[in-house]
Order: structure tokens, then sequence, then C-alpha cells
């Protein structure tokens, strides 16, 4: 505001002064006399000014037609630059001009437009590798794919573009859903721009998918290493990379590499669940009991799993019950709030058969955060005091109607899983599964709706049923109550403990 005050003060002074001097000039006396040839003309001090500012520019355009009468004359003489200068710059501006418009029409969706602007700034400029982009993007936006890709590769051939075109049909072949030529073109992209981030993910994307763990690993540490990725991602993601590297190994037959593999995995990242049960199995193989419960207690601190119990009931698999519920104190009491612990509780008690601690350890849960296993549980327990079977049905069929619980869902896509994958089986995202409770399922809870998959022990055949449960368990076995078991075994006696 103030200064566009000053610049119409400094305005209206310029006009004052100009017209002062205008009035000065017509009042003074005299003049200018010139003597020539024996003429004499003499000027009024108004018409001198007028003359001296002709004469300046008779001066300048005299000066403007010797510099190309010079650059003719160079031209004449063999020197195309100096003229050809002279007469470019007017083509150098209607040729940047189009290619400003064609880029506005091209952010403007006017596909049709921008290929026209670009054809009339690559006919004044002769600079492909300017024009060529756009020139391909807007054939791109008309839906002229066959042209795209004949500019792209066009810039293939410029050092200075090449980048441009790989990427450009690299675009176009994901579109087309030709992923083996994507990955090779984004290989490309990547050795010709190894810190281009889009780049980067593009490759990391189709490697995952290609199960080409080694290359994901090497594409995630140049991610870190050209800062597009922060540390503590990029241990997680690695650490997703190794444990599914090792997945592939075991499946080789490679033992000792799986085992490295597997112990690498956890050390990069101790809360990710997989990767602290495969590395507590591998070491419950080398006879390394100290070392699996030490990862296990270690991943539970950070997130209690039922698959983490599993693998800690795995280090001593002939104790029993009574045994176990003793040995998983340790484990239990790291987060004794936590609702997978009172689960974990609930069963052990339960393959005990202390089923009045196994209602005190369920709590208010099937009240407050209720789902199939919560209700499966409580079935269980009631018939064990002694319940009758309407009663033991009946929290059955609230089990079948109740939520899944949690599960491998997907963060990005809300796809459920029925075991970790370190890729979204739906939308190929990379380590977005989470151990969550989803909306109402249709999805088989993991450990389905049986009692105890972390209890390790054998469900009996058929015959089995029908032995009564009163009778001991013997050394090494745990008993597993399932909702099959309690629909077909008569009720046993009531009992207190």
């Amino acid at each position: 505001m103030l200064w566009s005050l000053i610049k119409i003060v400094l305005f209206v002074v310029l006009v004052a002064m100009a017209t002062l001097g205008a009035g000065y000039l017509l009042e003074m006396e005299g003049g200018v006399r010139i003597a020539f040839a024996g003429q004499e003309i003499t000027l009024t001090p108004l018409m001198s000014v007028i003359v001296a500012l002709l004469v300046i520019l008779a001066v300048w355009l005299f000066l403007r037609l010797f510099g190309l009468l010079i650059a003719m004359l160079k031209f004449l003489n063999g020197d195309e630059t100096a003229l050809s200068r002279w007469f470019d710059r007017n083509r150098e501006r209607k040729g940047y001009d189009a290619l400003a418009q064609g880029m506005l029409a091209l952010a403007s969706g006017e596909g049709k437009l921008a290929m026209s602007k670009a054809g009339k700034a690559e006919k004044y400029l002769r600079k492909p590798e300017l024009t060529n982009l756009l020139t391909a993007q807007a054939a791109e936006m008309t839906g002229d794919a066959r042209k795209a890709e004949q500019v792209y590769k066009r810039l293939l051939k410029h050092d200075s573009t090449r980048f441009v075109g790989v990427r450009g049909i690299m675009k176009q072949k994901l579109a087309e859903g030709d992923t083996d030529m994507a990955l090779k073109l984004a290989q490309t992209a990547f050795a010709l721009k190894p810190g281009h981030a889009e780049t980067q993910d593009v490759l990391l994307k189709l490697q995952s998918e290609k199960a080409d763990w080694k290359g994901a690993r090497e594409t995630l540490a140049a991610k870190l290493r050209h800062g597009t990725l922060p540390r503590d991602v990029h241990k997680r993601r690695e650490a997703v990379l190794a444990l599914q590297e090792a997945k592939d190994v075991i499946e080789e037959g490679a033992t000792i590499e799986a085992r490295e593999a597997a112990i690498a995995a956890n050390k990069l990242s101790p809360d990710l669940v997989p990767a602290a049960v495969m590395a507590a199995r591998m070491y419950i193989e080398e006879s390394k009991p100290r070392y699996a419960a030490r990862v296990i207690k270690k991943a539970w601190e950070a997130a209690p799993h039922p698959d983490l119990a599993a693998a800690f009931a795995e280090i001593a698999p002939d104790e029993t019950p009574a045994e176990r519920l003793k040995r998983f104190a340790k484990l239990t009491k790291i987060r004794p709030d936590h609702r997978e612990t009172r689960l974990l509780l609930a069963e052990l008690n339960i393959a005990a058969e202390d089923f009045p601690q196994a209602r005190r350890e369920l709590g208010d849960l099937p009240e407050r955060d209720p789902d199939a296993r919560v209700f499966t549980i409580m079935a269980a327990i009631e018939r064990g005091e002694g319940g009758s079977d309407a009663v033991v049905k009946g929290w059955l069929a609230r089990a079948l109607n109740a939520p899944r619980g949690p599960q491998w869902v997907c963060e990005k896509c809300h796809h459920i899983h029925a075991e970790w994958v370190p890729v979204c089986e739906n939308c190929g995202a990379l380590d977005t599964l989470s151990w969550t409770a989803p909306p109402q399922s249709q999805v088989t809870m993991p450990a389905g709706t049986e009692m105890l998959p972390l209890i390790v022990g054998a469900i009996g055949d058929d015959s089995d049923r029908d032995e009564t449960r009163t009778q001991e368990a013997e050394p090494g076995e745990s008993e597993i109550i399932d909702a099959e078991d309690v629909l077909h075994e008569p009720a046993p006696e009531r009992t207190d403990k």
C-alpha cells in the first residue's frame, strides 16, 4: 500500500517537472542558431530539445542497422551463427511461449491442446529433450498409449533424458500389468538414479511381489542411504525381509542358513512376532531353551500373541499341565493385565482341570470384550464344572456368532490373512499386517474354535471320545478340549478346587 502511494507521488512529481520544464522552454528568449552551407537556421529552445531527441533516436537506429549490416557481412563470409542469432531470437521467444502454453494446457487437463502446443514448440525450438516429454504426457492424457511409448523411446537416445524415458515406459508396463518387464525397467531406472524415491518404491514393491528378498533388501538399504526412509522403519522392514528370506531357506532345506537368518531377523526387530517365533524354534532345535525363552519373553513384553505362547510351550513339550502352568508363570507375569495373558491363563488352567481358577482368570472378558475364543473358553469352563448341556451349547452358539477376535489384518486395505506374510495378498503392500481385531468377519480365527493350540498335545481319535475326562493324563500329554468335545461328552460332576 505504501509503495503504491510512493509510486503515484513520484509519477505526479515527474509530470509536474516535465510541465514546468516545457513552460520554461516556451518562455525562454533566444534559441539555437545553426549555420550550414550558407544557410542559417534558428531554433527555439523547445525545438532544440525536440531536435536533440530526434538525433539520439537516429543514432540508435543507425547503430542497429550497422549491427545488422555487420551480421550479414559475417554471414556472407561463412559465419552462420551471427545472422542466425539475429533472426532466432524471435523464433525462440515463440517457441518458449508455445512450450509454456502447452505445460499450462497439460496441467489443466487439455491433452489435445497440449499436444498441439508441443508440436509448435518443437517447430520453433528444435529441442526434443524439452518438447518430447510434453508430447508423451499429452499423448497419455488423450489415451494414445502407442504415441506416448514412441516418444518415450525417443527420449532413450539422449543421456539427459534416458531416465525419463525408462520411467515413462515402466509406468506404461505397470498399467498394462506386465510386471516382469516393469521390474527390469525399474532396475534400469534405479541404476540411472539410485536416489529417486518413487523409483525406489516401485522397485521395492515389484521385488517383494516377485519374492526377490535379497534384491528388496538391497533396495531398502539404498532408501536408507539416500535418506528416503527413517532408520527405525528401515530396521523393521529389513527384519521383515530377512524373516521371509529365512522361510525360503527353510523350504530349501538349508537349516544352518535358516537359523542364522531367523536369529538376525529377530535381532533387527525383537517385537516382530513371526521373527521371534522362528528364532525361538531355531534355538529349540539347537537345544538352547534359555535363548528361546529369552526371545519369546522380549517379544511378549512388546506384543503378547498366541504364537509366542505356542513356541514357549514347545520348549518343554513333555511336561504335565500342572508343570506347564508353573513354567508359564515366567511369561504371564510380564504383561499380567493384557487380554492375551488372561486368555492364556484361563486355557492353561482348563488344561490343568482347575476350572474355577480359569473362570477367575477370564474375569469380565465375556461381558467387556467378548469374541469366539472367549465364549469357547466359557463353554469349556461350564462343561468342566459340570454345567448342563443347555448352558454349554448356549456359550458355543454365542461363539459361532461372535467376532473372530484379533487376526492378521492389513492396515492399508483391511484384508484379513490366515497367517502372517510380509506382503499383503490383496494390495501388495509391504509390512502392513498387524495383529488386531477387524470388523465382523467371516474368516476363521487363526486358532479356530479349538480350545488351545498353544497347549501342546494331539487331539484324541474319535474313539477316545467315549472315555471319561476324569482319568489322569499321562506324563508329557496335555488335555485339549474343543467345541465338538464339549457337545458330545457327558458332563462330569462339579468339583471345587
